[in-house]
This record gives C-alpha cells, sequence and structure tokens, in this order.
C-alpha cells in the first residue's frame, strides 16, 4: 500500500477535481454569489451599530432631538434585526448549497470510481489489499466533499471578508486599525506553524485509517484461520500496535489545536486591549467617537476569526486534495480487459480452440506454455494435474479474466478477444471450487438480482440439480438469508446453489473448477447429478480433483508446469502407463486406505 505523503499544493489537481462541478454549475454559482453576498454583509451590521451609537445614543440632545432618535433607534434596531436575520438565512443557504454540491460530486465520483474497479482485471485484486480500495471508495471520497462544503469555497469567503473588513477599518481610522492589528504578524506565524504542523499530522492520520481498514478487513474475512491457528493473542497485538498509531496520530493533531486556538484567543485579547488603550486616548483627545470604538471591538472578532479558521480550512482542503490525488490513481490505473470486440456471443455453439497459447501473470514467468487444444460444441473436456501445474489459469483466459500473452484462443472459430466482453462471459458460466455468496436470500444469490429469471424457473433448475429439497428444508426456503459469504450452508449446499446459478443462465459454455472437492460423499453424490445435468449439450471444461468423477469426460488433458503431456479418454490415458495412471493409482490406493 502506498502511502500519502505531503507536498505542495496541486493546482492542476484541484482544476481536475473541479471539472466534476460542471453538471452543477448553477449550485456552483449559487454558493459563490451567496459566499460574496455575507462577506459584503459581513461589516453592515457593526457600521449599523457605529453609526446608531454615534448619531443616536452619544451625543447630547434636546427633548425634541431625543424622542425623534429614539425613533431612530427604534428603525435601526429594526433594520439591524432584519440584517440579521438576512445574515442567518444565507448563512443556511450557503451550507446547504455547498453540501448539496460537495454530496452530489462525491456520489458521481464514487459511482465511477466503482465503475473503474469492477472493470479491473483480475491481477490488480491480485496485488491491491481490499481494505485499501475500500477506503478508496468510502473514505478518501468523502473527504473529497470537505473541498466544498469546508474548502476551497469557505476560504475564498474568508479571504474575501477579511478585505473586506479590513478596508472598513481603513475608512473609519486607518490609525486605530494599524495599532489593532500589530498582533497579526504573530498571528501569521502562528498559522503558519499550525497548517504544517497538522497537515503533516492529518497525512499520518490517512495513512493509519488506510492500514487499519486493511488490516480489519483481512483479519475479519479470514478469522476462521486465526482462530484455527490459535493466532488471536499474535494478531491482537498486531492490531493494538496499528491502533496505537491511529490514536497517536489524532492525539498529535488533537495537541496542535489545543496550542494554537488558546494563542490565538490571547492575540485578540491583545488587540482589544491595544484597542481599549488608544482609542480611549483618542476619544479623549476628541480624534475618535464611543461609535469608533464599538465598531473596532466587533471586527477585531469578525477579522480574527477566519484567519484563525483559515489554517485548518487550507489543511483541510489539502487533505481533500490528498484524497483526490489517492482516487484518482485509482482511476488512472489502466487495468481493465481491452473490451474492443463487437461479435455478440447470443448464438454460441461452442467450439473452444487453444492455439500455442502462453500466459504468465509477471512479466515471462510462464505459468502456460504453448498449450493447444480442441473441444467440440457439446464435448467435455477436463484437466487435471498437480496444484500449480496451470489448470485454473488456462480457464480464467476462457472468461477473459486474464489475457494470455502469445498465441490464439477462439471461440467457434473467431478469436476470443472478438466478442464483446459482457456478452461473452454472460455465456460462460462458471462454477468455483470456494463458491462466494452474498449476504442475501438465496433466490437472490441464484438471479444476481436478474428480473428476467423468475421463480419458477429458479425451482426447477434446483429441483433439475437435486437441491430442491434441501433449500426446501430451509427457514424461508428460497427467502433464507445465506448470511455473509453463504455461512449459513454446508459446502455442499453451497456449490449446488452455485450449480442453479449456472443452470438458470443458461451458458453454452460451463466451467467446472474442482467442484467435489473438500465435501461429503452425500454432497459429491449431489453434485455429480447436477454436473451430469449441468454439461448436457453444453462445451465443458472440468478442472477435476477426484479423478473418478471424470471418468466419462470426452477427452482428459494431463497439465504439469503449464504443458499439456498426456491427452486422450480416461481408458485410453491409463493404457499410456503415463502420468495420468500414477495419478489414478495413487487416489484409488488413498480411498482404499480411507476406507
Amino acid at each position: 500500500m502506498s502511502e500519502v505523503s505531503g507536498k505542495s499544493f496541486d493546482w492542476k489537481l484541484l482544476k481536475r477535481i473541479f471539472q466534476y462541478v460542471k453538471p452543477y454549475s448553477g449550485l456552483f454559482a449559487t454558493a459563490i454569489f451567496l459566499t460574496i453576498t455575507l462577506s459584503v454583509l459581513s461589516v453592515v451590521r457593526p457600521l449599523l451599530i457605529r453609526y446608531t451609537i454615534d448619531e443616536f445614543i452619544h451625543p447630547a440632545q434636546t427633548q425634541t432631538q431625543a424622542d425623534l432618535a429614539h425613533g431612530l433607534l427604534l428603525t435601526f434596531t429594526v433594520i439591524m434585526f432584519a440584517t440579521l436575520l438576512l445574515e442567518a438565512f444565507l448563512q443556511f443557504s450557503n451550507t446547504t448549497t455547498t453540501g448539496k454540491l460537495g454530496q452530489r460530486i462525491v456520489k458521481d465520483l464514487r459511482v465511477q470510481l466503482h465503475r473503474k474497479i469492477i472493470g479491473f482485471r483480475s491481477r490488480y485484486f491480485d496485488q491491491t489489499p481490499i481494505g485499501t480500495l475500500v477506503t478508496r471508495v468510502i473514505a478518501d471520497i468523502e473527504a473529497i466533499n470537505d473541498v466544498f462544503s469546508q474548502g476551497f469555497i469557505v476560504i475564498a469567503g474568508d479571504l474575501l471578508t477579511i478585505v473586506v473588513l479590513l478596508i472598513a477599518m481603513l475608512a473609519v481610522s486607518w490609525k486605530i486599525t494599524l495599532v489593532v492589528l500589530t498582533t497579526i504578524p504573530i498571528m501569521f506565524l502562528a498559522t503558519w506553524w499550525f497548517k504544517n504542523s497538522v497537515k503533516q499530522s492529518f497525512t499520518d492520520v490517512r495513512n493509519q485509517v488506510s492500514r487499519l481498514n486493511t488490516f480489519v478487513q483481512e483479519h475479519i474475512t479470514g478469522m476462521k484461520i486465526v482462530q484455527v491457528f490459535n493466532r488471536e493473542k499474535v494478531e491482537m497485538d498486531r492490531f493494538q500496535e496499528i491502533n496505537a498509531k491511529h490514536r497517536d496520530a489524532n492525539v498529535r493533531s488533537v495537541w496542535y489545536y489545543s496550542v494554537f486556538f488558546p494563542v490565538v484567543e490571547i492575540l485578540i485579547s491583545v488587540s482589544l486591549g491595544l484597542l481599549v488603550w488608544y482609542a480611549g486616548k483618542q476619544i479623549f483627545e476628541n480624534f475618535a467617537n464611543p461609535g469608533d470604538v464599538t465598531f473596532f471591538v466587533l471586527l477585531i472578532n469578525q477579522f480574527f476569526r477566519p484567519i484563525r479558521m483559515l489554517a485548518d480550512r487550507i489543511n483541510t482542503l489539502q487533505m481533500g486534495m490528498v484524497a483526490g490525488e489517492r482516487m484518482f490513481k485509482v482511476l488512472d490505473t489502466e487495468e481493465q480487459i481491452a473490451n474492443n470486440g463487437t461479435r455478440d456471443a447470443a448464438h454460441l455453439r461452442g467450439d473452444l480452440s487453444f492455439k500455442n497459447v502462453w500466459f504468465a501473470y509477471n512479466n515471462e514467468d510462464w505459468v502456460l506454455r504453448n498449450i493447444s487444444f480442441d473441444v467440440k460444441a457439446g464435448e467435455t473436456v477436463a484437466l487435471v494435474g498437480a496444484t500449480g501445474s496451470g489448470k485454473s489459469s488456462t480457464i480464467n483466459l476462457l472468461g477473459r479474466f486474464y489475457d494470455f500473452n502469445k498465441g490464439e484462443i477462439q471461440i467457434d472459430q473467431h478469436d476470443i478477444r472478438s466478442y464483446e466482453l459482457s456478452s461473452l462471459r454472460s455465456n460462460i458460466g462458471v462454477v468455483l471450487q470456494d463458491v462466494f455468496l452474498f449476504s442475501d436470500t438465496i433466490y437472490n444469490n441464484i438471479t444476481l438480482g436478474n428480473t428476467s429469471i423468475s421463480r419458477e424457473h429458479v425451482i426447477e433448475a434446483a429441483k433439475a440439480v437435486g437441491a430442491h429439497d434441501f433449500i426446501s428444508k430451509l427457514p424461508g426456503t428460497y427467502d433464507y438469508d445465506v448470511k455473509e459469504r453463504g455461512g449459513m450452508l454446508s459446502v455442499g449446499q453451497r456449490q449446488l446453489i452455485a450449480f442453479i446459478r449456472a443452470y438458470v443462465y443458461n451458458p453454452r459454455i460451463l466451467i467446472l473448477d474442482e467442484a467435489t472437492s473438500s465435501i461429503d460423499t452425500e454432497s459429491e453424490q449431489l453434485i455429480q447429478q447436477a454436473t451430469e445435468v449441468l454439461t448436457r449439450g453444453r462445451t465443458s471444461v472440468i478442472i477435476a480433483h477426484r479423478l473418478a468423477t471424470i471418468r466419462h469426460a470426452s477427452r482428459i488433458l494431463v497439465v504439469d508446469h503449464g504443458e499439456i503431456i498426456e491427452s486422450g479418454s480416461h481408458d485410453e490415458l491409463l493404457q499410456l502407463n503415463g502420468q495420468y495412471r500414477k495419478l489414478f493409482e495413487l487416489q484409488f490406493k488413498e480411498e482404499e486406505r480411507l476406507g
């Protein structure tokens, strides 16, 4: 897993993020308008208060003037209250608008990223921790929301507010302004220190979150292995170490906040003290009015508040940018299976042909070497051989989960890459040894959300493969929730559901990968029955662990170190007295020994 490193601001990256604003240009324009309006309004109430004090409260007045002043004072009070309500409404609207803008962009990005990930070839998932991808899709994209809701627009608004307030202060009294802002250099130094320190701690927090997600996802998924090998204490120690680093990273950021904000409050208090000292002298010497002092008291808080928040918001923007960079790395990854084919696979006959196929997962570390064989439509071919001989790699190429390096694979005399990918895969049914079931009902796990497959068709398929009886005995029958990865069912039951799934999709080509390994005898008999039903009339490629289950295959290919070393029927291979015979006799003796 690559970790995030702090670096200078990337304007190109920000520009790329803002490309996703285009569909919501109306919302963005509204947010900009509201931000500018709020910045301008920030000085209106203090100016009204200054005017009210100087014109209606402070000066000596006759009774008639006093009565008139009281009336105007009420009017100006109403105006100030109305201005306050307007500011509150605009602030609410601005927060809502930027929030909507951010969430809509996040939705678009998450959809785009998910669509990109599900199109990756299997090799990408072999090399990338799932927890890291979960962090990219969930946490990192959510952080991009902060670029809009708490980042760029808010920062621009704060800077504009500072400029407006500074102009107003200078217009009222440039001397008082210079005095009260003598603490600004110290404020900028503190802000610079805080920004850099918190940025580094936030970077560390993001990295630790990614590590924590990866660790938790992997170990919860593999909990059985942890428990079987009595690794609970060891893995708990590792978790505590990672969690402690996550805690320390957060504590460091909290420490920086706990130092910075009190420093800011002290500087604000110093500015107020300087204001009282200097403005008081100005009033005694008739160079200033009480309204001016009140005006500056109000503006000092308003002026320092955005400066105080600026560092935090810049870091929020920066972390959103870091998250965006990590997300774009996934979006820019070119790991998709090329889908340039246009041929429709809806009416396949099922003729297969491998011609001098070479394949390697990495560079030229060949897993398959010069593989050649033909399968006629409706035939059943079995692949046998030791673990790691290349059997699974061969069938992975058929579904184009990986692309071969050299040679040619044809279906019905057409290059496999000339078929449109989704059309091709919809006509290839795969039943793997390790069946994956979603945390959902049996019915939904069979149909995979395909509304064109009726419940009656599912029941008919279950009866055909011999699974209807055990499903009928479950609570809720076909609506029974199998929980995560089908944990409420046995291995054999999960295999049978996979057979039903393949049956209802009615593929022309069927691939069975070790479908009868690791199950009991009764389940094996049911799966043998299901295999006979499912392979009938279909081109079938079976990876066999138990050789007795493939005696009736049209042809058996013996694979060793990525090469086909023997080919023929069961009887023909026994007569060759080669590798197949050795494997068969070893299994026969082992079964006799086990009784």
